[in-house]
């Protein structure tokens, strides 16, 4: 398995078991902010790398 889709596995259960656990409002809050906040912590050619690197794997 590669590390990418052990890395995806991972975030699935967690996302399970926090829906589980917190209200639903909660665990969205926890899903979607985590990522943001990842990202507004990059600086910004760090930020331009990702998104040019996410643009060739889409086929643009």
């Amino acid at each position: 398995m590669s590390r990418n889709a052990k890395i995806a596995i991972g975030g699935v259960l967690a996302g399970l078991i926090l829906w589980i656990w917190l209200p639903w409002w909660a665990a969205l809050l926890i899903v979607l902010g985590v990522p943001a906040a990842a990202y507004f912590t990059l600086d910004p050619s760090q930020r331009r790398r990702l998104r040019r690197v996410a643009r060739k794997e889409l086929g643009r």
